[in-house]
C-alpha cells in the first residue's frame, strides 16, 4: 500500500498526489473511547496487521484490506474499515501506576482548561493562566516540602536527635550524638545535608519524568500549517496551529519547577544553620556567608517566579523554538546553590544541637495561604471571564449580563478543582509526614511531631466527609424518586409488550443512574467551597494556637474538646489509611494488567488536555493521538481523495473532534463525522466551555461535511450535542433505544442487556447512520484542491 511520506522534521508532506483510480473509495476511521479495546474488537475479525504506528499507537486493519487502495472496485458500496488504537498511550505499562502519585498535578492542570470563554477579555484570559501557573507551582513547592518534613525534620533532626528514638530505629544510630558518641555525622548541619539526599532525589524523579514524557509525546509534529493571526476568532482554540504542540512551554515549566524543588530543600537545609549564626553563639564569619546564601536563594526564587509568568502557550503557530540556555541554566544554578549550601550547613559549630521541630509551620502555613488566596483571585478571575459571555447559542441573558446556562458552576468550574487540586496535595503531604511520625516515634510520644498544621488539616477531613455523605445521601433520594417517574417513561416506550415490573424496574434504574454525571457540578463545587472553608479554619486555628485541635480545645466545652480529640484522631486514621489505599492501588495495577486498564479510565479523561499549568503531571496522550489522526485522514485524503467517516466512540469522539479542527478547510471538506456515547457536550461543553462551548461545537459542525450523533439514555457519559436547529443538518439521533428488546421474543429468546456506553456498532442505527454519511460523502465530496485554497470556504451542501 502506497502512503504519503511524512516529512516530521518540518512537519510537512511530500510525495505523490492522490490516485485517481481510488478517488471513489470510502475510509472509515474508529478510534476507540475509555478503558481502550484491541484492533481485532474493533474490526471485528481475528486477523489484523498493523499498517502505521508503533507499539504504543497505530492504525490497523483487517488483514484482507491492507491493500484495499489498490482494489478500488472491491469496495464500491462499503467502506474501508481502520482502526486507530491509543490505549496504550494511558494504560500501556505497569509503570503508569505510578502516575497516581502525581494526581494533584493532573487537577490542577485541568483547573486551566475549565475556565470561561470570555470573548474580548484577553487580559483576563492571561491572568487566569497566570494564577493557576502560580497554583501549580506552590503544588511543587508543597510536595518536596513534604518530603523535606519527612526526611529532614522528622528523621534526621528530631528522631537521630532523639536517643530513644534513635535506639529504635537503629538505622539512625550513626546519626545520634549519642549512640553513635558525637559521630561525624551527628552534627545537625550535617544530618539535614544527608537527609536532602531524600527530597533532593524526588525532585530530580520528577524532572527525569517530565523530560521522559517530553520528548515522547510534546514533541510529536502535527502538521505543518501556517500561523494564525493572534487576534479572536470564532473558531476554538483546539484548531489552532500549535495547540498540540506545547513543547516550548512544558521545557521552560520543567525548568522552573524544577529548579523551585531544588530551591525548597535548600531553604530547608540552609535556614536552620543560617539561624544558628545569626544567634549569639554564632560565627560572624559563617553568618556573613548564611546571609549571601540567603539573598542568592531569594534572587533564585524570583527567578524562578519570573520564568512561570513570563510566558504562556503559543497556541497561533507552531513554535519549535526551545529556549535551551533557560532550561539548563536554570536547573544548573538551583544545584550549585544547594551543593554550596550543603558545604555551609556542614561545617562543624559547636554548641549546635538539634531540639523541638524545624519551623515547618511557618512553611506549610505561608503555602496554604497563598493557595487560597491564589484560589480566591481565580474565582473573581473566571466570574468576569464568564460574565463577559457574548450573546450566542446556549446562552441566555440575565438582566444585562450573558450567561451561558450550560458551563458548569457558572464558570467557577476551574477555581473549585483549583481548590480541590490544592486540598489533594495536602492530603497527601499531610498523610506522609503523619504516617512517618507515627511510624518514628509510636506510642511513646518523645517526638514533638510535625507541624501542627498538618495535624489541623488531618482534623476536618472527618467534617468533609460527613458532608460528603449528605451529598450521596440527597443524590440517592433524588435517583430513586428518577426512577419511579422514569418507570412510567419506559412502559411508554415499549408500548405493547408485556408487562415485567422487574424488567422495567432495571431500565429506568439504569437511567436514572446515568444522569447522576449531571450532578456532578453540584458535589464538585460544594467540596470546594466546604474545603475553603474548612482549610481557612485549620490555618486560623494552628496560627492563633500553635498546638494541635485537641490540645488547643482543653479547657473548653467536654463536648467541643470530645469533637476536636475525635476528629483529630479520625482525620489521622483516614489521611493514612487513604495514602494507603493510593499506594495500594498504585501497587496492584502495577502488576494487574485488568487493575492497570480501570486506573487508566482516569487518565484517558484527565490526561486530555496539554501540560499547560504544571510540567510534572502526566503526559498529555492527545499530543501523540490528535497528530497522529490528523496526518492519517491528511494522508488519505491527499494519496486516494476519497471519503472519509470519522467515527468516535467516548473519549475517541473527543479525539475525533479535535482532529478534525486540525485539519485545513480543503480536507475538513471530505470529513464526515460519527460520534456515539459522546462526552463533547455533556462533560467537554460544560467543565470546558472556552474550547468545547456552544460555539466551539457549531464551528464544527458547519466546517466538517456532515456529522452525526448517536446516544442512549441509559449511557452515564454520553449524551446529545444539543445544538441549536439553525446551524444546518441536525446533528442528535434522537435516543437509541437501550435495550433493543424489551422481553424475551422468537429471535431474542434470552433477555437483551442494557448496554449503557458500550456496544453501539450493534444497534442497527448505527449502520444506518454511517451508510447516510457515505452516501451524503459520495456525490458531495469536491475534488482536492491545492493548497493554496485551503482557506477557502467550507462549501457545505444542504442535507
Amino acid at each position: 500500500m502506497e502512503h504519503a511520506r511524512e516529512q516530521t522534521s518540518a512537519g510537512e508532506l511530500t510525495g505523490p498526489a492522490q490516485r485517481p483510480e481510488a478517488a471513489d473509495t470510502a475510509l472509515e476511521l474508529l478510534v476507540h473511547g475509555v478503558g481502550g479495546t484491541t484492533p481485532e474488537e474493533m474490526l471485528d475479525d481475528p486477523h489484523t496487521v498493523r499498517i502505521s504506528g508503533d507499539d504504543v499507537a497505530a492504525v490497523h486493519r483487517r488483514r484482507e484490506d491492507a491493500d484495499a487502495e489498490r482494489r478500488p472496485d472491491d469496495y464500491r458500496g462499503r467502506p474501508v474499515p481502520e482502526a486507530y488504537v491509543w490505549c496504550n498511550l494511558t494504560s500501556g505499562n505497569g509503570t503508569r501506576a505510578l502516575w497516581l502519585l502525581l494526581l494533584p498535578f493532573m487537577v490542577v492542570n485541568l483547573a486551566h482548561w475549565m475556565r470561561p470563554a470570555g470573548r474580548g477579555r484577553r487580559g483576563a484570559v492571561r491572568f487566569y493562566g497566570l494564577l493557576v501557573r502560580l497554583t501549580g507551582l506552590t503544588l511543587t513547592v508543597l510536595l518536596v516540602a513534604a518530603a523535606c518534613e519527612v526526611a529532614l525534620d522528622l528523621a534526621a533532626w528530631q528522631c537521630a536527635g532523639t536517643r530513644a528514638c534513635a535506639e529504635e530505629h537503629s538505622w539512625l544510630a550513626f546519626l545520634s550524638p549519642d549512640l553513635s558518641h558525637d559521630g561525624w555525622w551527628s552534627r545537625p548541619g550535617r544530618r539535614l545535608a544527608l537527609a536532602c539526599l531524600v527530597p533532593t532525589a524526588l525532585t530530580c524523579l520528577l524532572w527525569y519524568l517530565s523530560h521522559r514524557t517530553w520528548s515522547a509525546y510534546e514533541s510529536q509534529q502535527p502538521v505543518s500549517r501556517a500561523a494564525e493571526p493572534e487576534g479572536e476568532t470564532d473558531r476554538t482554540a483546539l484548531g489552532r496551529p500549535g495547540f498540540w504542540y506545547g513543547r516550548r512551554l512544558v521545557a521552560r515549566l520543567r525548568a522552573a519547577h524544577t529548579a523551585a524543588g531544588l530551591l525548597t530543600v535548600t531553604a530547608a537545609v540552609g535556614g536552620p544553620a543560617a539561624r544558628f549564626d545569626s544567634g549569639a553563639g554564632g560565627s560572624v564569619l559563617l553568618g556573613l556567608l548564611g546571609q549571601l546564601l540567603q539573598a542568592a536563594l531569594a534572587v533564585g526564587a524570583f527567578v524562578v517566579l519570573w520564568v512561570v509568568c513570563r510566558r504562556g502557550r503559543s497556541e497561533h503557530r507552531l513554535d519549535r523554538e526551545l529556549d535551551a540556555t533557560l532550561v539548563r541554566a536554570l536547573p544548573v544554578g538551583a544545584i550549585v546553590l544547594l551543593t554550596v549550601t550543603l558545604l555551609y550547613a556542614g561545617w562543624s559549630r559547636p554548641g549546635w544541637q538539634s531540639t523541638g521541630r524545624l519551623p515547618g509551620d511557618a512553611a506549610f502555613g505561608g503555602l496554604a495561604l497563598a493557595q487560597g488566596l491564589l484560589v480566591v483571585a481565580l474565582a473573581v478571575v473566571a466570574r468576569v471571564l464568564h460574565r463577559a459571555l457574548p450573546r450566542g447559542a446556549g446562552s441566555t441573558r440575565t438582566g444585562d449580563t450573558p450567561v451561558d446556562e450550560r458551563t458548569a458552576m457558572r464558570g467557577l468550574a476551574g477555581p473549585a478543582v483549583a481548590m480541590l487540586a490544592c486540598a489533594l496535595g495536602g492530603v497527601m503531604s499531610g498523610g506522609v509526614a503523619q504516617r512517618v511520625a507515627d511510624w518514628l516515634d509510636g506510642t511513646q510520644g518523645s517526638l514533638p511531631g510535625p507541624p501542627v498544621l498538618l495535624t489541623w488539616q488531618a482534623s476536618v477531613i472527618p467534617p468533609a466527609l460527613l458532608v460528603l455523605l449528605g451529598l450521596c445521601g440527597r443524590l440517592a433520594v433524588r435517583t430513586w424518586r428518577l426512577r419511579v417517574r422514569e418507570m412510567r417513561a419506559v412502559e411508554l416506550d415499549y408500548q405493547g409488550e408485556h408487562k415485567d415490573n422487574a424488567r422495567t424496574r432495571s431500565i429506568a434504574a439504569t437511567r436514572a443512574v446515568a444522569t447522576l454525571t449531571d450532578q456532578a457540578p453540584l458535589v464538585v463545587g460544594t467540596l470546594s467551597f466546604v474545603t475553603l472553608l474548612l482549610g481557612s479554619g485549620a490555618l486560623v486555628g494552628a496560627l492563633t494556637t500553635g498546638d494541635t485541635p485537641a490540645r488547643a480545645a482543653q479547657g473548653s466545652y467536654a463536648f467541643v474538646h470530645g469533637a476536636a480529640e475525635t476528629a483529630q484522631s479520625l482525620g489521622s486514621w483516614l489521611i493514612g489509611l487513604g495514602f494507603i489505599l493510593l499506594v495500594t492501588s498504585g501497587r496492584r495495577a502495577y502488576k494487574d494488567p485488568a487493575a492497570r486498564r480501570t486506573i487508566g479510565i482516569l487518565w484517558d479523561v484527565g490526561t486530555f488536555w496539554p501540560r499547560a499549568a504544571h510540567p510534572f503531571a502526566p503526559p498529555c496522550y492527545a499530543e501523540r493521538a490528535v497528530p497522529d489522526l490528523t496526518w492519517r485522514m491528511v494522508t488519505w485524503t491527499r494519496a486516494t481523495g476519497g471519503r472519509l467517516v470519522l467515527s468516535g466512540h467516548s473519549q475517541g469522539s473527543v479525539l475525533a473532534a479535535a482532529a478534525a479542527w486540525q485539519l485545513k478547510p480543503s480536507v475538513r471538506r471530505r470529513v464526515a463525522l460519527l460520534t456515539y456515547g459522546s462526552p463533547l457536550e455533556r462533560l467537554y461543553g460544560r467543565w470546558f466551555p472556552a474550547h468545547f462551548g456552544p460555539a466551539a461545537l457549531a464551528s464544527l459542525h458547519r466546517e466538517v461535511d456532515c456529522w452525526r450523533n448517536l446516544y442512549r439514555l441509559t449511557d452515564p457519559i454520553g449524551g446529545p450535542v444539543r445544538l441549536p436547529g439553525e446551524c444546518g443538518p441536525q446533528v442528535d439521533r434522537a435516543p437509541l433505544e437501550d435495550p433493543l428488546v424489551y422481553g424475551r421474543t422468537l429471535e431474542n429468546p434470552l433477555p437483551a442487556p442494557i448496554l449503557g456506553h458500550s456496544d453501539y456498532q450493534s444497534d442497527p442505527a448505527f449502520a444506518e447512520e454511517r451508510e447516510r454519511l457515505l452516501a451524503r460523502l459520495r456525490h458531495e465530496v469536491p475534488g482536492p484542491r491545492p493548497d493554496g485554497d485551503a482557506q477557502g470556504s467550507s462549501g457545505r451542501s444542504s442535507a
